[in-house]
Protein backbone atom coordinates (compact mmCIF):
# COMPACT_ATOMS: atom_id res chain seq x y z
CA UNK A 1 0.00 0.00 0.00
CA UNK A 2 1.68 3.46 -0.88
CA UNK A 3 2.05 6.08 1.90
CA UNK A 4 -0.11 9.04 1.75
CA UNK A 5 1.06 12.17 2.66
CA UNK A 6 -0.96 14.72 4.37
CA UNK A 7 0.55 17.59 1.85
CA UNK A 8 -1.58 20.62 1.09
CA UNK A 9 -4.61 20.05 3.18
CA UNK A 10 -2.73 19.11 6.30
CA UNK A 11 -0.27 21.98 6.11
CA UNK A 12 -3.20 24.20 5.81
CA UNK A 13 -4.90 23.67 8.90
CA UNK A 14 -1.80 23.49 10.83
CA UNK A 15 -1.36 26.94 9.87
CA UNK A 16 -4.90 28.08 10.88
CA UNK A 17 -4.48 26.87 13.93
CA UNK A 18 -0.64 27.82 14.33
CA UNK A 19 -2.19 31.82 13.30
CA UNK A 20 -4.83 31.28 16.33
CA UNK A 21 -2.42 30.38 18.84
CA UNK A 22 -0.33 33.27 17.61
CA UNK A 23 1.29 35.14 21.36
CA UNK A 24 0.22 32.02 23.21
CA UNK A 25 3.58 31.63 25.48
CA UNK A 26 6.34 29.22 25.14
CA UNK A 27 5.95 25.66 22.95
CA UNK A 28 2.26 26.76 22.42
CA UNK A 29 2.68 28.93 19.70
CA UNK A 30 5.16 27.00 17.82
CA UNK A 31 4.73 23.34 18.46
CA UNK A 32 1.05 22.08 16.78
CA UNK A 33 0.26 19.54 19.00
CA UNK A 34 0.31 21.94 22.14
CA UNK A 35 -1.10 25.04 20.09
CA UNK A 36 -4.14 22.69 18.87
CA UNK A 37 -5.04 21.71 22.81
CA UNK A 38 -4.37 25.26 23.42
CA UNK A 39 -6.39 26.58 21.23
CA UNK A 40 -9.33 24.23 21.48
CA UNK A 41 -9.38 24.99 25.27
CA UNK A 42 -9.49 29.50 24.38
CA UNK A 43 -12.47 28.54 21.92
CA UNK A 44 -14.05 26.57 24.72
CA UNK A 45 -13.36 29.26 27.34
CA UNK A 46 -14.75 32.16 24.43
CA UNK A 47 -17.80 30.54 24.26
CA UNK A 48 -18.25 30.30 27.95
CA UNK A 49 -17.24 33.85 28.83
CA UNK A 50 -19.60 35.25 25.65
CA UNK A 51 -22.69 34.11 27.91
CA UNK A 52 -21.19 35.45 31.14
CA UNK A 53 -20.39 39.11 29.77
CA UNK A 54 -24.20 39.23 29.19
CA UNK A 55 -25.16 38.26 33.15
CA UNK A 56 -22.06 40.30 34.26
CA UNK A 57 -23.21 43.27 32.56
CA UNK A 58 -26.32 42.87 33.82
CA UNK A 59 -25.25 42.71 37.46
CA UNK A 60 -23.19 45.77 36.93
CA UNK A 61 -26.62 47.66 35.32
CA UNK A 62 -28.30 46.61 38.11
CA UNK A 63 -26.06 47.73 40.75
CA UNK A 64 -25.51 51.04 39.01
CA UNK A 65 -29.35 51.78 38.92
CA UNK A 66 -29.91 50.79 42.50
CA UNK A 67 -27.16 53.29 43.32
CA UNK A 68 -28.84 56.08 41.68
CA UNK A 69 -32.48 54.89 43.02
CA UNK A 70 -31.06 55.39 46.72
CA UNK A 71 -29.94 58.75 46.17
CA UNK A 72 -33.51 59.53 44.97
CA UNK A 73 -35.22 58.07 47.87
CA UNK A 74 -36.70 54.94 46.61
CA UNK A 75 -35.54 51.13 46.37
CA UNK A 76 -34.52 49.36 43.11
CA UNK A 77 -37.90 47.05 42.72
CA UNK A 78 -39.74 49.66 43.38
CA UNK A 79 -38.73 51.99 40.85
CA UNK A 80 -38.79 48.67 37.97
CA UNK A 81 -42.38 48.43 39.19
CA UNK A 82 -43.26 51.39 39.21
CA UNK A 83 -42.15 51.74 35.53
CA UNK A 84 -43.99 49.10 34.68
CA UNK A 85 -46.90 49.91 35.95
CA UNK A 86 -46.44 52.98 34.00
CA UNK A 87 -45.98 51.50 30.92
CA UNK A 88 -42.47 52.96 30.66
CA UNK A 89 -40.55 50.42 28.52
CA UNK A 90 -36.56 51.51 29.01
CA UNK A 91 -33.96 48.49 29.70
CA UNK A 92 -31.64 48.43 31.97
CA UNK A 93 -28.81 49.56 30.18
CA UNK A 94 -30.75 52.38 29.53
CA UNK A 95 -31.34 53.03 32.68
CA UNK A 96 -27.62 52.87 33.54
CA UNK A 97 -26.79 54.93 31.50
CA UNK A 98 -29.08 57.86 32.61
CA UNK A 99 -28.21 57.21 36.25
CA UNK A 100 -24.69 58.29 35.19
CA UNK A 101 -25.04 60.62 32.87
CA UNK A 102 -28.61 62.21 33.05
CA UNK A 103 -28.94 62.38 36.76
CA UNK A 104 -31.93 65.14 36.04
CA UNK A 105 -33.62 63.20 33.55
CA UNK A 106 -32.91 59.75 35.89
CA UNK A 107 -34.68 61.92 38.80
CA UNK A 108 -37.68 62.36 36.53
CA UNK A 109 -38.09 58.86 36.06
CA UNK A 110 -38.13 57.94 39.65
CA UNK A 111 -41.11 60.61 40.13
CA UNK A 112 -43.01 58.85 37.49
CA UNK A 113 -42.55 55.67 39.35
CA UNK A 114 -43.36 57.16 42.68
CA UNK A 115 -46.63 58.99 40.82
CA UNK A 116 -47.59 55.33 38.85
CA UNK A 117 -50.81 53.34 40.07
CA UNK A 118 -50.51 50.09 40.59
CA UNK A 119 -52.51 47.92 37.70
CA UNK A 120 -55.83 46.66 38.38
CA UNK A 121 -55.13 42.98 38.64
CA UNK A 122 -57.60 41.14 35.60
CA UNK A 123 -59.35 37.63 37.04
CA UNK A 124 -59.00 35.21 34.33
CA UNK A 125 -61.55 32.86 34.32
CA UNK A 126 -60.02 29.47 33.10
CA UNK A 127 -62.10 26.71 31.96
CA UNK A 128 -60.38 23.38 31.84
CA UNK A 129 -61.73 20.79 29.30
CA UNK A 130 -61.02 17.05 30.19
CA UNK A 131 -61.61 14.16 28.73
CA UNK A 132 -62.09 10.88 30.73
CA UNK A 133 -60.00 8.11 30.28
CA UNK A 134 -60.77 4.47 29.73
CA UNK A 135 -59.83 3.53 33.61
CA UNK A 136 -61.65 6.55 34.66
CA UNK A 137 -64.80 5.29 32.96
CA UNK A 138 -64.56 2.15 34.41
CA UNK A 139 -63.59 3.22 37.37
CA UNK A 140 -67.13 5.58 37.09
CA UNK A 141 -69.29 2.53 35.95
CA UNK A 142 -68.03 0.29 38.93
CA UNK A 143 -68.97 2.98 41.08
CA UNK A 144 -72.41 3.15 39.67
CA UNK A 145 -72.61 -0.72 39.62
CA UNK A 146 -71.38 -0.64 43.72
CA UNK A 147 -75.43 -0.38 44.79
CA UNK A 148 -76.69 -2.77 42.25
CA UNK A 149 -74.00 -5.77 43.71
CA UNK A 150 -74.73 -4.58 47.35
CA UNK A 151 -78.70 -5.33 46.73
CA UNK A 152 -78.30 -8.43 44.33
CA UNK A 153 -76.02 -9.64 47.52
CA UNK A 154 -78.70 -9.61 50.06
CA UNK A 155 -80.63 -11.62 48.02
CA UNK A 156 -78.36 -14.82 47.58
CA UNK A 157 -78.89 -18.14 49.11
CA UNK A 158 -77.06 -19.36 51.90
CA UNK A 159 -75.50 -22.04 48.88
CA UNK A 160 -74.52 -19.11 47.06
CA UNK A 161 -72.77 -17.63 49.93
CA UNK A 162 -71.12 -20.99 50.84
CA UNK A 163 -69.73 -21.06 46.97
CA UNK A 164 -68.53 -17.32 47.13
CA UNK A 165 -66.26 -18.34 50.52
CA UNK A 166 -65.09 -21.86 49.69
CA UNK A 167 -61.77 -21.71 48.69
CA UNK A 168 -61.17 -22.12 44.33
CA UNK A 169 -59.67 -24.71 43.35
CA UNK A 170 -55.82 -25.43 43.26
CA UNK A 171 -54.63 -24.80 40.21
CA UNK A 172 -52.42 -27.90 38.56
CA UNK A 173 -49.06 -26.78 38.10
CA UNK A 174 -48.16 -26.55 33.86
CA UNK A 175 -46.17 -29.18 32.46
CA UNK A 176 -42.83 -28.96 31.42
CA UNK A 177 -41.73 -28.09 27.65
CA UNK A 178 -39.42 -30.36 26.43
CA UNK A 179 -37.70 -29.81 23.33
CA UNK A 180 -36.39 -32.23 20.93
CA UNK A 181 -32.31 -32.70 21.17
CA UNK A 182 -30.55 -32.08 17.67
CA UNK A 183 -28.64 -35.44 17.28
CA UNK A 184 -25.49 -35.52 15.85
CA UNK A 185 -23.82 -38.67 13.57
CA UNK A 186 -21.94 -39.65 17.12
CA UNK A 187 -24.90 -39.38 18.91
CA UNK A 188 -26.97 -41.92 16.56
CA UNK A 189 -24.22 -44.72 16.71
Amino acid sequence: MPRVKGGYTTRRRRKAVLKMAKGYYGSKHTIYRTAHEQVMRSLRYAFRDRKARKREFRKLWITRINAACQLNGIKYNQFINGLANADVIINRKMLADMAVNDAEGFAKLVEVAKNAKPKAKVEEKVVVLTTESKAAKAAAKAEAEKPAKKAAAKKTTKKAEEAAEAPKAEKKPAAKKTTAKKTTKKDAE
